[in-house]
């Protein structure tokens, strides 16, 4: 191609290109013209309630599609979606932030425009970059058609590689620029810079022999597996060891969890306690790791460094040994040295629990007991199928995920790291299209359903994006836990103060006043309340709920201070260390 092309084409075509199928975000003045192009380029346009809830569809979006990109405006609209940003760097999701500017004669003369500061200074213009290079990995200022495509080209190359947010400033007067689209004959190159391979076939080497020599051997796969395009190679290689394996809570969901070798989350407390089995181990492989508090039981399963072999995103770690080396690489030699020369059959461990086992013993209900959360989390694992994408908000729910039994082929999102309570129900807006948008695949995803389990005070942070759904007619089971205000705050601090309260919302009555036509057949809401698991069992059984289209909208009556176990023995650990 050797035409020209406009700088917003060039742009949204190259996003188009790297695996993006829609744009998230709110119109703004100062972005209206940039915008004209997201429909003619190829790509669906959502326009959200608010720039923050954009940008953690925007987050949701990406974690399943693998990209995802949010148009703001200049000051007021980038500052509102600054948070969700923050959390896609926390949590690593690739999103790329595009802002809408003033034209580069107005910002170079420091006028005094509205979303700005008005001081009359050019600083003022840069002022919220400033703030972006914070939370983003590279940022690009389009102000020069000589190296617009490149400026391009690498943003959204660091987005993918880095698998963390980028920022790309438009100004208005560059929207409609010409420049020659021939960079777009080339393929995006997003392959890791080659190794050295001498180097690469002795980490393999150290890598083996220390798979043969060690006698305890421990897999622990946490949230930076998937980050790093690691899942499939580190699937095979826990099933070409037969070592045990587990996940950190962030962790769960990446990996095959029907695996006989597969243990559940490696915790502190409740039933996810092998904490003795790991730290007799002489051999720990953790690939991807995200230490934070929350996701290692306040740092109780960080595993020992003289023992572990630590896969990062572009390093491997050993005792106090680092090499700067391609993880994808150094799995795919030590998967092909493994398939010629396999490892001795591991031992069983029979002290290591057994999800499915657990799941199986759990005694029968009284269909006209309470809903309570010690075992709903385990019971909700019979309602999963291959292929689902289950999102979970921070609180007691995030905490209750942890108990789950998942399918083959199925995706949990939940946080880890930023818990931004409300970030959910966006997010699942998100899922839910980037679900749609994987139907013509052969992607597993695209046959299961979006199941959000989200708690009564988070939803109302976001609740308006139920009525995107409801705009994009997007396929989408809510559960919502309505325990009367903010449950996991309760059990750390202030049980009985107002501050833990919520208002009390009608919200089975909220698809109707979010837009929903309740008799429509194209797009069928149906609501429900359970109180009884009785009643749990008769709404999961209904044809609406296992397999049915639409918004189905489920309000679950729970205790005010219910939890599952390990939520609560896990905060009761945590105040026992910090009285120490």
């Amino acid at each position: 191609m050797t035409a020209g092309i406009s700088i917003a084409e060039y742009l949204f075509r190259r996003l188009r290109e790297a695996g993006l199928n829609a744009v998230h975000g709110v119109p703004g003045d100062y972005n209206l013209r940039l915008l004209d192009y997201v429909i003619p380029s190829g790509l669906e346009w959502v326009g959200n309630c608010n720039e923050l809830n954009a940008g953690y569809a925007t987050d949701g979006y990406a974690r399943i599609k693998g990209i995802g990109a949010i148009v703001t405006t200049f000051g007021v609209g980038e500052l509102s979606a600054i948070n969700a940003i923050a959390g896609a760097y926390a949590e690593m999701a690739p999103v790329v932030h595009i802002v809408g500017t003033p034209n580069r004669s107005d910002q170079q003369n420091g006028v005094k425009l509205h979303h700005s500061f008005c001081r009359g200074q050019p600083g003022d213009y840069r002022i919220f970059a400033e703030m972006y290079e914070k939370v983003t990995v590279a940022q690009e200022n389009i102000t020069d058609v000589g190296t617009a495509a490149a400026q391009i080209d690498r943003v959204i190359r660091e987005c993918l590689v880095q698998s963390r947010p980028v920022y790309v400033q438009v100004p208005m007067d560059m929207v409609d620029a010409i420049i020659p689209g021939t960079p777009l004959a080339r393929v995006l190159d997003l392959s890791p810079a080659l190794g050295d391979t001498t180097l690469e076939r002795e980490v393999c080497d150290i890598i083996l022999d220390r798979m043969k020599t060690s006698s305890k051997r421990f897999i622990l796969v946490d949230v930076g597996t998937s980050r790093y395009g690691l899942s499939a190679q580190t699937d095979q290689l826990i099933k070409a060891t037969g070592f045990p394996t587990a996940t950190t809570p962030f962790g769960k969901g990446i990996v095959d969890e029907t695996l006989p070798n597969f243990h559940g989350i490696h915790g502190t407390v409740g039933p996810h306690i092998f904490t003795s089995y790991v730290d007799s181990c002489d051999l720990i492989m953790n690939i991807g790791p995200a230490h934070s508090n929350v996701n290692t039981y306040y740092f109780a399963t960080v595993p020992k460094p003289e023992v572990t072999i630590t896969i990062e995103r572009d390093t491997i770690h050993m005792g106090d040994r680092t090499w700067s080396v391609s993880p994808q690489r150094i799995l795919r030699r030590v998967l092909e040295t493994l398939e010629e020369d396999p490892l001795p059959k591991a031992v069983s461990y029979p002290d290591l629990p057994n999800l499915h086992q657990i799941l199986q013993s759990l005694p029968p209900v009284n269909p006209t007991s309470k809903l309570t959360q010690d075992t709903f989390w385990y019971r909700m694992s019979s309602f999963f199928r291959e292929g689902d994408i289950i999102l979970t908000e921070t609180g007691t729910a995030s905490n209750g995920s942890r108990d789950f039994v998942l399918p083959k082929n199925t995706t949990l999102i939940n946080s880890g790291i930023w818990l931004s309570i409300g970030y959910m129900l966006a997010a699942t807006q998100g899922a839910a299209l980037a679900q749609r948008h994987l139907s013509q695949s052969d992607n597993p995803l695209s046959k299961g359903r979006t199941i959000l389990f989200e708690g009564d005070g988070s939803f109302q942070m976001t609740a308006q994006e139920l009525s995107t759904i409801i705009r994009q007619k997007l396929d989408v089971i809510i559960f919502i836990i309505n325990n009367n205000g903010y449950t996991i705050e309760r059990l750390i601090h202030g049980p009985q103060e107002s501050y833990n309260d919520v208002a009390s919302w009608r919200f089975l009555e909220a698809p109707s006043f979010f837009g929903a036509e309740m008799a429509d057949p194209s797009y069928p809401v149906y609501t429900a309340r359970a109180t009884t698991w009785g009643e749990l069992g008769g709404v999961l059984a209904r044809d609406e709920m296992r397999g049915g289209k639409g918004l189905r909208m489920v309000e679950l009556m729970m205790d005010v201070m219910d939890s599952n176990d390990t939520l609560r023995l896990m905060l009761e650990l945590w105040k026992s260390k910090k009285a120490e």
